[in-house]
This record gives structure tokens, sequence and C-alpha cells, in this order.
């Protein structure tokens, strides 16, 4: 997978969790889960863009693990709400398994930086 594909990928990973987002209920919990969903969700794909336009292969590692922890983040937040069954397995397993599969790329690529830079 190269770079504008990630780019892709990680878009379309913000918007499906903006929507999931945007679908909660208005409740004091479905608020505070919308805010925090939303803010790591599209803070993948934002910084994912930031560290294509590093200066540096230890600023791409840098904001890539910046990457990585809001994915990780985002998945947090869908495995609570499943918890709590404010969202259902049929529509959080997919969304949850492409943030997990995405955690995994991301860290491979990290890992693969960080040793070429070797």
């Amino acid at each position: 997978m190269n770079r504008q594909e990630l780019i892709e990928r990680t878009t379309q990973f913000a918007h499906r969790c903006v929507k999931l987002a945007l679908a909660l209920p208005e409740t004091s919990l479905g608020r505070h889960i919308r805010s925090q969903l939303i803010r790591c969700s599209t803070g993948v794909a934002a910084n994912y863009r930031a560290a294509c336009l590093a200066q540096s292969r230890a600023a791409f590692v840098a904001k890539l693990s910046i990457v990585i922890e809001e994915t990780d983040e985002s998945c947090f937040w869908m495995e609570f709400l499943l918890d709590e069954g404010l969202l259902s397995k049929r529509k959080g397993d997919p969304l949850l398994g492409e943030g997990k599969e995405l955690t995994s790329i991301l860290i491979a690529a990290r890992r693969t930086t960080r040793s070429n830079s070797k």
C-alpha cells in the first residue's frame, strides 16, 4: 500500500467514524464519546497527511507515532460503545476491524522506517 492509498484509507476511516459518532444518542455519555471519537479519528487522517510531508525520517516516525495513538484511541472508543450497548456489533465490528487493521499497518510502517534508517 502506497502513501496515497493510506491517505485515502485514513480519510475514509475518519469519515466513517464521524458518521457513527453523529448517530450516537443525545445523552451525556453519547455527547462525550461523540466528541472524543470525532477528535481522535479525524486526527488519524490529518496527522497521517502531516507525516507524509515530514522533513526527515525522524519527523516521519514521530508523526506516525501520533497517528498510531489516535487510531488506537479510536478503537478504544468504539470498543467502549460496544461494551456500553450504544453500538451494535453489526455496525461496530467492521469499523473497529478497519481501525485495528490500520493500527497494524501503521505500526509495521513505523518499524520498517526505523530499521531502514539504521
